[in-house]
């Protein structure tokens, strides 16, 4: 199973560097239109246009996981909550059954346990 996900990371490497070396077109990002440029917010950058793909490729998935994350907190502090008590119980039960069987024989309390 292993094998196969190098193989799938290895595809998608792949792909993305054959997208990246067919899209080094540089593009110029303005801040503003230039219409609005005489507000003196009239910043630009030119980059590759395989950079604003993967940006935001990236910032999607980075904030979609985020969404995620924090949207499913709520059951996670449940489940956490509900292993600690369970813990708690299954503590409680051992020693009381350390209380119970308390100077007895091992295989009679086995016995018991089984019946």
């Amino acid at each position: 199973m292993r094998y196969f996900a190098y193989i799938f990371y290895g595809v998608i490497f792949l792909t993305l560097v054959l997208v990246a070396t067919a899209n080094r077109t540089v593009v110029e990002l303005s801040l503003l239109p230039k219409e609005l440029s005489s507000f003196g917010l009239d910043y630009s950058i030119s980059v590759p246009i395989y950079l604003i793909f993967f940006s935001g490729t990236f910032l999607g998935t980075f904030f979609g996981v985020l969404w995620e994350w924090s949207r499913e907190y709520k059951h996670r502090a449940e489940l956490h909550h509900q292993s600690r008590e369970l813990r708690r119980i299954q503590n409680e039960l051992s020693s009381l059954k350390d209380q119970k069987y308390q100077g007895q024989d091992k295989v009679l309390v086995l016995l018991d346990e089984i019946t």
